[in-house]
């Protein structure tokens, strides 16, 4: 591989496109992939046809089934007491519930009046675990009689469950027996937000629980799943993707983006352009593979597929994707499947899996992997300036994040 070294300026921090709130807030959902393509029409990273998520998890809608309990009849003296406002409080904590939803792209079913007793509250749990509902939101406007019983069986149902408590309908003498449920989010405050925040944890993991993974690794095709997360594994011989890789043709699809990240580099040593263009063409062939076998996400045991050929890795393939809302994990590793899918999810930025190394001198602690998305602060942020060079092997072209990105890093490939 000859050595060369080209010089460009950051360019790359001016082709961000501003999205919906719904980014802004870091949320969950199948919007993302769809808003992401948006970007291609501005001219950002995106020189090649849309690729997105084709499985599960790209079809599915998270249902939430919710409900406000309290009792019938006026507060009088009891907690939360006469001053409290309930109307006002349930159209307002509706209206926020409903416009949360609406963001996260999920479906809520919302009781239409308040659960007055423990036996509507049983039923109500009922019928969401009947129905399969992603979770509960149960919003507290009492602190008396049916409210915490109703808030107990919520989170003890089969269901995860978020409980909101305005201030006035909770002591800890009430939160303290069921606090740490496995299953359950308390939060006991009059601001939504944090009711919000539980919601976009539900979407997450109903989403995460949709994901298939396109695992290209050994020669047996099968499909399984990670336990507790519920994330699907679709295995698919790893020669699959070299074989897809020889037949494709280079092409100008190929030649475009890769030009672009060339250009886009602040500098580019080692790698050749057609070193570039050889690691940007795994992108077509992973876009192929996706839609084929009907993937959310990729991953690759890609030093045993590649490791014995003349095929470039696809680390710059795996860095794209990423910034499309893609999860793309390196190695088949089964945990950087599930934090690269649920960075996306509920953080609403792309994920990184990285090898860590000390660094006692200066008391770093290195992150380094050989791919790393360039919207790291979220999708809709500004790309951080890269440089393209060798990861560790002095054959493939990876991107490696500028250390003066965030200088509290050591290092981020």
């Amino acid at each position: 591989m000859k050595q060369h070294e080209l010089s460009h300026g950051p360019d790359i921090n001016g082709h961000a496109l501003s999205r919906r709130d719904l980014f802004k807030r870091g949320a969950a959902g199948g919007l993302l992939a769809a808003a992401i393509q948006a970007r291609a029409q501005t001219g950002g990273q995106d020189a090649l046809a849309p690729i997105a998520q084709s499985g599960p998890a790209s079809k599915y809608t998270p249902k939430l089934c919710a409900a406000f309990v309290r009792r019938e009849g006026p507060y009088g003296m009891r907690w939360p007491g006469a001053v409290f406002d309930g109307e006002a409080a349930l159209k307002k904590y509706a209206a926020e519930m409903q416009n949360t939803a609406k963001t996260l792209e999920v479906s809520l079913d919302l009781r239409s009046t308040p659960i007055y007793s423990e036996a509507e509250g049983k039923a109500w749990i009922a019928d969401a675990e009947a129905a399969k509902a992603d979770g509960l939101i149960l919003v507290l406007l009492d602190r008396q009689d049916h409210a915490w019983p109703t808030a107990t069986l919520a989170v003890n149902s089969s269901l995860p469950a978020v409980i909101f408590a305005p201030l006035g309908t909770a002591f800890t003498t009430n939160t303290r027996k069921i606090a740490n449920t496995p299953g359950g989010l308390f939060c006991c405050s009059d601001d939504f937000s944090e009711a919000a925040l539980g919601m976009r944890m539900l979407a997450a993991g109903a989403k995460l629980r949709e994901t298939r993974y396109i695992v290209l690794k050994g020669t047996d095709r099968k499909d399984t799943e990670i336990a507790d997360f519920g994330v699907r594994l679709r295995y698919v011989p790893a020669d699959t993707f070299v074989q897809k890789y020889r037949a494709m043709a280079d092409s100008d699809e190929i030649a475009a983006l890769a030009d672009r990240y060339i250009k886009h580099a602040e500098s580019v040593k080692g790698p050749t352009v057609e070193d570039v263009r050889h690691g940007v063409k795994s992108l077509l062939v992973a876009r192929q593979i996706l839609q084929e076998e009907e993937g959310d996400a990729i991953t690759m045991d890609c030093l045993g597929a590649f490791g014995k050929t003349d095929i470039s890795l696809p680390c710059i393939s795996w860095s794209h994707m990423l910034d499309l809302g893609i999860p793309a994990a390196c190695e088949a590793d089964h945990t950087a499947c599930v934090t690269h899918a649920l960075s996306q999810y509920l953080l609403g930025r792309p994920g990184f899996q990285q090898d860590p190394v000390p660094e006692t001198k200066h008391g770093w602690l290195i992150g380094a992997h050989c791919t790393c998305p360039t919207r790291l602060d979220g999708f809709n942020q500004p790309a951080a300036p890269y440089r393209i060079q060798p990861h560790h092997g002095m054959r493939d072209a990876t991107l490696v994040r500028n250390r003066r990105y965030h200088p509290r890093y050591a290092n981020c490939h």
